[in-house]
């Protein structure tokens, strides 16, 4: 018989925590560990805010530098260059000095987008051929990790769990399934996932720290938005972008993308609305 082996770290200024299923206590605690281990490494590479890191070394960059990166910071911004193009641009790692801008609430106009980088195709390398952009990979990095943990854990042989980036982003694997609550201003809603990722963005935690390219006034439309997706780095992508929709573009976007789950708090009756379910067609 299985037990659930729960252990907690801190880490991307959240705690994470790794909910583990296995008949061995000593063998889910030494997946635990690594997975723990794997990431720090990835806060350590993909933090803006940690001098000698990948992202911090890309937004010190001067034009006509090359940067060579670690993979683990080549293939999450890989992934942030598909998620502008399949977001329409809404999802953008690029806008890290809007973001500080938003999130510091400063009085000043928010600053010009300007600057160019050169992401190469072929090699975990970046060039900057003029100043300006900046790296900002927050609104994806939580779950890019957990995806990562969760290929190291069952390397292991965990048969299931569900692993947690804080309250924001759950990605359940295995057969079993795991109950979560949406909990909007007036109900709190319970789902079940399995073998899914779950992420919730919204105003209610860091204000209004998600920023439209274009710079529009009071970008998020919604108190809060859950998505389901089987990734939790396109959930994440995908809750982000999902802020900066209008319902009727939500339920065009779910229609869209097979597998993609939506709910919204309503912000005049601070319920939970269901946009869709996420069931495969």
């Amino acid at each position: 018989m299985s037990h659930t082996h729960t252990f907690e770290h801190k880490a991307m200024k959240t705690e994470f925590t790794l909910r583990l299923k296995h008949q061995d206590k000593k063998l889910a605690q030494s997946a635990a560990r690594e997975a723990i281990e794997l990431i720090d490494e990835i806060e350590n590479k993909l933090s803006r805010y940690i001098q000698g890191s990948d992202v911090w070394q890309i937004n010190h960059m001067e034009p006509g530098q090359t940067l060579f990166l670690s993979e683990l910071c080549y293939d999450c911004l890989r992934e942030g260059l598909k998620a502008y193009e399949k977001t329409g641009g809404l999802f953008d790692v690029t806008l890290g000095r809007l973001i500080e801008h938003r999130k510091n609430k400063e009085d000043n106009p928010p600053p010009e987008l300007m600057g160019q980088l050169l992401v190469a195709p072929d090699r975990p390398a970046i060039q900057c051929n003029e100043s300006g952009r900046e790296i900002d990979l927050g609104g994806i990095g939580k779950g890019f990790a957990l995806d990562r943990a969760k290929q190291l854990i069952e390397e292991w042989g965990i048969e299931s769990g569900i692993l947690s980036a804080g309250a924001s982003t759950h990605l359940a694997f295995g057969p079993g399934e795991w109950t979560v609550g949406l909990s909007g201003k007036n109900e709190t809603r319970n789902i079940t996932i399995r073998d899914q990722a779950l992420s919730a963005s919204g105003t209610g935690i860091q204000n209004e720290h998600i920023v439209s390219p274009n710079m529009v006034e009071n970008t998020s439309r919604h108190p809060r938005i859950w998505v389901l997706h089987r990734s939790a780095t396109w959930a994440d992508v995908w809750s982000t972008a999902a802020m900066l929709m209008t319902v009727e573009e939500l339920k065009e976007m779910a229609d869209h993308f097979a597998g993609l789950g939506l709910f919204v708090e309503n912000p005049d009756s601070g319920c939970v609305d269901l946009i869709n379910s996420g069931a495969e067609a």
